[in-house]
């Protein structure tokens, strides 16, 4: 593999998506002009117009810490309906690239004949360029999971998001010479001003429809059983290369785990795909 980085100029940006504030996130911001409004012409209702803050403030933090929601932006939880009907399963990995678990995950999804996205950390792609080309060099796709993975990202405001997720992605196509479709936020949690940032930057909001939860157990059974529920085509299932749980015997539990999900997928007919090869239009059914 190469050590040399892509040529910046060559690469072409993403355009910018069309956006309006989400349903919710516009009655929020309705709701702070009549609270302002209020405190003028009625100040003495004061109790009141604090009531109203307080819980539509209480509902915004409930919108940030549930990941799968569609309230405060638009957000990916299942493929289209046209992959779903080709059988196909997306396969999402998170906080790569590692240098110790990348590479063996990387072989054993060619060993299925499989596709998946990884969700690199902007900072720790800088570190590992060429494990980052060799992801996409094996037919995968390399997307946006932030510059620095920070814990505080969903509490941020507009400058620091947006430098966040614009340095990441710079970062990122450097490496690849592609710039990322997609954008997931650290452990799913994002706040209202991420959904225009990400316009903007021409990126789309991917969450998941299953998680086996796989960076904080290191139980291979428990963490299949969360990805197998209820599943099916259409799915788009989220694992970890990158910050693994480990099984009592010391093994990266997505080690453990991938092999037999990837069977069962084989087995059942369903073929696992990225992102862009599902969101893919040209492609036949």
């Amino acid at each position: 593999m190469s050590s040399k980085e892509s040529n910046p100029s060559a690469i072409v940006a993403l355009p910018p998506l069309a956006w309006r504030p989400a349903p919710f996130v516009g009655t929020s911001i309705l709701l702070h002009a009549l609270i302002l409004i209020g405190m003028v012409a009625e100040p003495q209702q004061w109790r009141l117009w604090l009531l109203v803050f307080v819980g539509n403030h209480l509902l915004i933090c409930a919108a940030v810490m549930l990941p799968r929601n569609h309230w405060i932006g638009a957000n990916i939880t299942r493929l289209p309906e046209a992959a779903a009907k080709r059988g196909e399963i997306a396969l999402t990995l998170d906080d790569g690239p590692d240098p110790a678990v990348t590479p063996q995950v990387l072989d054993l999804l060619d060993r299925f004949a499989a596709k998946a996205s990884f969700f690199c950390i902007g900072a720790r792609a800088q570190a590992h360029p060429d494990l980052v080309r060799e992801i996409l060099r094996r037919g995968h796709s390399v997307e946006n999971h932030s510059l620095r993975h920070d814990k505080t990202f969903a509490f941020r405001g507009w400058q620091w998001t947006r430098i966040e997720v614009e340095n990441s992605q710079q970062v990122l196509s450097n490496i690849t010479g592609q710039m990322p479709r997609f954008f997931r936020a650290p452990a799913g949690f994002r706040n209202p001003l991420l959904d225009p940032i990400l316009a903007l930057a021409g990126l789309r909001y991917a969450a998941w429809t299953r998680r086996g939860f796989d960076s904080v157990h290191g139980d291979s059974a428990s963490v299949l059983r969360r990805l197998r529920r209820n599943w099916g085509p259409g799915f788009i299932l989220l694992m970890h290369d990158g910050h693994p749980a480990k099984t009592t015997a010391g093994v990266p539990v997505i080690l453990e785990v991938l092999p037999i999900l990837l069977d069962e997928i084989q087995q059942r007919g369903w073929r696992v795909v990225s992102l862009p090869m599902a969101f893919d239009q040209s492609r036949a059914d």
